[in-house]
């Protein structure tokens, strides 16, 4: 097997294979993990839909704090993005900055979640009655999507950590960015991070048009 560096010219069959863009299997499982998810969450959305209008319940005025958190989400998109840019050129400080910044947006995600749900639920008690169907659908949407965030979290910590722990001397730090597995791992992180930001900016725009419409 032929050796060639890491500036793009040439790639080995091990580089190749690991950054094939379709064919390699972690790359089919994530994909069907979101393809199930958008099925998931159009039929609970569609379902909350029907449920509102067959029972005349009034549409969710969405918490300004909603707004707040999709541009906190859309940052943490952004900033995974740089994580990317810099491991490209081999930045050590930005990729870990870029690491830490998603880590603790993600986290002010989380805060500001519960407390615009608990704001949700304080301003809507008649809509939140114990016969409403539509309350479960809301619940579902909110929770899940909180999941998938949580589920993605321990795996941004542990890039950071990493790096933080492989990054002490430039052969270490070669050697990190040169690994074709990171590299991958990295790339498939960040396409589920924009996929949570696309999914939160669906559920606002799809609650605030009920309300609009109303």
């Amino acid at each position: 097997m032929e050796h060639y560096n890491k500036s793009g010219e040439e790639e080995n069959e091990e580089y190749e294979y690991y950054d094939a863009p379709l064919f390699h299997p972690s790359r089919i499982v994530i994909s069907l993990i979101l393809t199930s998810l958008v099925v998931v969450f159009i039929f609970l959305t569609l379902s909350y839909l029907y449920t509102r209008i067959e029972q005349g319940i009034p549409p969710i005025h969405i918490p300004i704090i909603f707004v707040v958190n999709t541009l906190v989400l859309a940052s943490t998109s952004y900033l995974i993005h740089k994580a990317n840019v810099f491991y490209k050129t081999d930045n050590t400080s930005g990729y870990q900055n870029a690491l830490l910044g998603t880590i603790g947006l993600t986290l002010l995600f989380i805060v500001l979640q519960a407390v615009g749900f608990y704001q949700l639920v304080a301003s809507n008690t008649s809509y939140f009655s114990a016969t409403d169907n539509a309350r479960s659908y809301l619940q579902i949407i909110s929770i899940l999507h909180l999941i998938h965030v949580l589920s993605g979290l321990p795996f941004l910590i542990l890039f950071y950590s990493t790096a933080k722990k492989r990054m002490v001397e430039p052969v270490s730090v070669l050697v990190y960015f040169s690994d074709p597995i990171k590299k991958m791992r990295l790339k498939l992180l960040t396409t589920y991070w924009h996929f949570l930001d696309g999914l939160w900016i669906y559920l606002v725009l799809f609650f605030w048009i009920n309300w609009l419409i109303q």
